[in-house]
């Protein structure tokens, strides 16, 4: 974070000495293209002087180098301007901005092709390696930041952007420029036993660019493992919405349209394919819920503690009965139970618990101790009859993973009033 502070810091602060120069762009009917073409211009003229320097110059005349570099900063200091000719000139554009990046491309590839064919010409062929190795990895910190972009997520950061890689081969090669002014372009340093040197002037400018390879790489590949981390957790995110989205449909559509006044009995039979089973052994087994396209079973069971009384806070316990998967008992998922199967309960006084599924909240149930039985039971009215709940079955045939074909759903349990008269309610969708 610091980092970021301080490249930010010294941004700002070269802002404020290029504003007044900008403006004067500005005055002068220069665009944020126009600035962006010179840029490129320039770094055509880096490429030329490297090219006459390899053509005109021996190996230990290092004076090309240096106005290169020079070149290269100037040039560089375009890549600032047109930002800020759009920001101030309110020009920006979206063409404008993608113009910059392919313009900026073309000036870093031009830069590295006079750098490369230099020190060819020159045989640094080991440096010449790096140098295009370097171009490699500043090609792909650019590229994996704007593919990250393009799929929705940020990917900035590392030690070797642009405005770094520009400043560091406009410095080096100036200082490699002037160097050999003052100690030779040949000038080498052996150490005895060794049979080659471990330094000439020529390494001020090339070890530098060996370290940005490096440097570049790294960058390209940690905006990589950034990029999979965010795109992985964006990823969860939408297939846990996906879920989410599927089981609230249907759950809401049906029971939704299940507690609507306009709600028509169906006619005729129209069983599930399944054999459904009938939980049996459960202890304080209030309801349970089961629908298409499998025999898992959400089970409603009372929450007691040690001494046999009702959990206040937490009254009623959910899980699966997963009778498709070898019978075992599992916990509710997490977006199971916050957002689908999970029950929001209110303790309402003397011993009575006003229940409300997660995914639909209109319909209400209440908890509390049968008169008759001396037992607790859920309780819910459903086309204005109030009913001792028993099962609750949602007939799905077909439909989309969004939008699941709901055909009727089925509510069966005692008349509340007289608990030995059964009651289904069968609500056609």
């Amino acid at each position: 974070m610091q980092k970021v502070k301080l490249r930010d810091s010294l941004q700002l602060g070269i802002y404020k000495v290029i504003n007044p120069f900008v403006r004067g762009l500005i005055k002068l009917g220069l665009t944020p293209n126009m600035v962006t073409t010179i840029g490129l211009v320039l770094n055509i003229g880096v490429a030329v002087i490297f090219v006459l320097g390899a053509e005109k110059t021996n190996r230990g005349d290092l004076s090309f180098v240096g106005w290169g570099g020079a070149l290269v900063l100037f040039a560089g200091l375009f890549d600032m301007l047109d930002g800020q000719v759009a920001r101030l000139g309110n020009m920006s554009s979206k063409f404008g901005a993608l113009y910059d990046s392919v313009l900026d491309r073309y000036s870093e590839m031009i830069m590295f092709l006079g750098i490369c064919y230099y020190l060819i010409a020159h045989h640094y062929f080991l440096s010449s390696l790096f140098a295009f190795i370097a171009l490699i990895g500043s090609m792909m910190v650019s590229y994996t930041r704007a593919r990250a972009e393009g799929l929705g997520v940020e990917c900035k950061g590392g030690l070797m952007q642009r405005p770094e890689r520009v400043v560091t081969i406009g410095v080096v090669a100036i200082a490699c420029g002037v160097s050999s002014h003052f100690i030779g372009g040949d000038f080498k340093i052996y150490i005895p036993g060794i049979p080659f040197h471990i330094f000439e002037t020529m390494t001020i400018f090339t070890l530098p660019i060996t370290i940005m390879a490096v440097l570049t790489n790294i960058t390209a590949i940690r905006r990589l493992q950034e990029a999979k981390k965010a795109l992985e957790a964006k990823e969860l995110e939408e297939k846990q919405g996906s879920n989410r989205a599927a089981i609230i449909v249907g759950f809401m559509l049906a029971v939704g349209l299940a507690t609507a006044g306009t709600a028509v009995r169906a006619q005729g039979a129209d069983p599930s394919p399944l054999t459904f089973p009938t939980p049996k052994n459960i202890s304080n087994q209030l309801f349970y819920l089961q629908r298409d396209p499998n025999t898992n079973t959400i089970i409603c069971q009372l929450n007691v503690n040690s001494k046999g009384e009702v959990d206040q806070k937490e009254p009623i316990n959910v899980f699966w009965m997963r009778y498709g998967d070898k019978g075992e008992k599992k916990e509710l998922s997490y977006i199971q139970r916050k957002f689908a199967y999970g029950i929001a309960t209110k303790y309402m006084g003397n011993g009575q618990f006003e229940l409300r599924f997660v995914s639909h909240k209109k319909l209400p149930m209440y908890l509390y101790k049968s008169a008759t039985d001396k037992k607790y039971h859920v309780y819910a009215t459903i086309n204005n009859k109030k009913m001792q709940l028993e099962r609750i079955f949602l007939r799905i045939e077909g439909g989309s993973f969004w939008l699941p074909n709901v055909k009727y759903v089925e509510i069966k349990g005692y008349d509340a009033a007289d608990t030995t008269k059964q009651l289904v309610e069968r609500i056609k969708v």
